[in-house]
């Protein structure tokens, strides 16, 4: 539905605030339910630098339920079917081919074009509206419920939206979670990133690497033309050590990646590079009377195994699930808000789990001050034994408690 030339309703049976991979589905999937549905963007296009842009095979195998695989194979991607990782003295290689399922690998796609795709695919539903440039302030109340939101529209004009259910997908930083006073359990990371591109030349080898030395860990992700990379540094300490210069950055980087020294001038400056403030924390209440947070305003993700837009698909998949019949209803009782967070709690808790593991096991010891010559014990044994290798890949690419997309959404 597009409203260029015409004012916002002021009421919408759904609103999401956010339009990232969380919103953009749960928008799409509720408007082919034919529940009149509102995603409200802050921003005039979904061009953002560095967003995670890996769709595993769970996403994958949605979107073939979605019947967008053949639109989603025309945008330029690639296939990923080895994650190979070096940690200090041991390598593994992860076969994605060995993974259940009709998608065998990975596709690397820049996040914009996804998330075209499927506001694309929304748009042709006739109860969808996507409100660009619409940044989303705060929430209404009606009593102890919320009954919608307060937004700033490109006009600049503050409005309101009343709505039966908001769900907030605007992030880790989410302003409607702050409005609501939830404060997320924070589990600590020991580790930002640096994220810069590298040109990449057709001979170079194939797919995503990451190395893990004495000191220090990067990571280069093949983007056809492009390496997008991933430079690990210690928390905290971005400002120390660019004041040491972008030299040290190119020698960091050459002693993990060596065949990367020939191109490594092509980031002169840390105006080229940005920082991730890696965040990794949980919900303890993903909910209240007509508001649910799902994504990344629920759950903060570590980039470790690349799984935040699946994760947050997932989210969105299962909650049109348990929420169109309610909403076609008019209302949503708190108790099925809880259901959606009692079924996407196990798989967020269990990756984060995971990803706590490689923190404390792998990274912090990669990058630590007093860092090990030799590769930690379950690096050692992924290298040994197949299965675990075959485990790990199944988790990385798959992960638990998969989704499908419920049947009034399949095309």
């Amino acid at each position: 539905m597009s409203t260029a030339g015409t004012d916002p309703p002021e009421a919408t049976t759904c609103i999401v605030a956010g339009g990232g991979p969380a919103g953009i589905m749960l928008g799409l999937l509720l408007a082919r339910a034919g529940i009149d549905v509102t995603v409200m963007e802050k921003h005039a296009d979904f061009l953002r630098d560095f967003r995670g842009d890996t769709v595993h095979a769970s996403t994958l195998r949605i979107l073939d339920e979605l019947g967008l695989a053949r639109e989603f194979a025309a945008l330029p991607h690639r296939i990923i079917e080895n994650l190979t990782l070096q940690v200090q003295d041991t390598s593994v290689r992860l076969p994605l081919q060995r993974i259940p399922g009709p998608h065998k690998h990975i596709a690397l796609v820049p996040q914009w074009d996804f998330l075209e795709l499927l506001a694309a695919s929304a748009a042709r539903e006739p109860s969808f509206r996507l409100l660009r440039s619409t940044e989303v302030l705060g929430v209404v109340r009606d009593g102890g419920r919320v009954a919608g939101v307060t937004y700033r529209g490109p006009d600049g004009e503050v409005r309101r939206m009343r709505a039966v259910l908001t769900v907030a997908c605007d992030g880790r930083t989410s302003r409607l979670r702050d409005a609501v006073g939830l404060q997320p359990r924070e589990f600590g990371a020991p580790m930002d990133v640096w994220w810069f591109r590298l040109p990449r030349d057709p001979g170079d080898p194939p797919g995503l690497a990451g190395t893990l030395g004495a000191g220090a860990a990067a990571v280069a992700i093949d983007r056809g033309d492009y390496y997008q990379c991933a430079y690990i540094i210690p928390k905290g300490r971005d400002a120390e050590l660019r004041a040491r210069g972008i030299e040290s950055l190119h020698r960091g980087m050459v002693a993990l990646v060596p065949w990367l020294a020939d191109r490594i001038a092509a980031v002169s400056s840390f105006d080229q590079v940005k920082l991730l403030d890696v965040r990794l924390n949980r919900l303890r209440r993903w909910y209240c009377d007509g508001l649910l947070l799902i994504g990344d305003a629920a759950h903060a993700m570590s980039p470790v195994g690349g799984v935040g837009i699946n994760l947050a698909v997932a989210d969105a998949v299962a909650a049109a699930r348990l929420l169109a019949g309610p909403l076609r209803a008019g209302r949503v009782p708190t108790r099925r808000l809880a259901l959606v967070q009692a079924r996407r709690w196990i798989p967020a808790a269990i990756i984060q789990a995971a990803q706590r593991f490689v923190h404390r096991r792998v990274i912090a010891i990669a990058v630590g001050e007093s860092a090990r010559s030799d590769a930690p014990g379950l690096v050692k044994l992924a290298a040994r034994l197949p299965a675990v290798r075959t485990l790990i890949a199944t988790g990385v690419a798959i992960g638990p408690l998969a989704e499908h997309v419920p049947a009034f959404a399949r095309r």
